[in-house]
């Protein structure tokens, strides 16, 4: 069965370590160059991201000017990042607290 933890200190601990892990994300930037065709088939290739999730996150970057398309590490996001920039599309890896 469950365990209930009443303890918040234990909670927000655990919470925390869950953050670290996945502490940068992912930001593709708005241009005036690349379609969203291009856009969309780019994070399905390099994000893996399913076709419904790349189109969403290609109109969230079209209406926002940018968006954080993955979060995790900085050694998984640096290759992603380098391969999405490869393919002419503005993309840095950002703090998630910065973001």
């Amino acid at each position: 069965m469950f365990q209930t933890n009443n303890n918040p200190w234990e909670l927000n601990e655990a919470a925390a370590i869950d953050t670290a892990e996945f502490s940068m994300n992912l930001i593709v930037w708005n241009d005036e160059v690349n379609t969203f065709e291009w856009v969309i088939e780019t994070l399905m290739d390099v994000c893996n991201h399913t076709q419904e999730q790349a189109e969403q996150c290609a109109m969230l970057i079209h209406f926002k000017g940018k968006y954080a398309v993955k979060n995790g590490d900085y050694d998984t996001l640096k290759p992603m990042c380098d391969a999405i920039t490869e393919r002419g599309i503005n993309a840095t890896i950002e703090d998630i607290q910065e973001a």
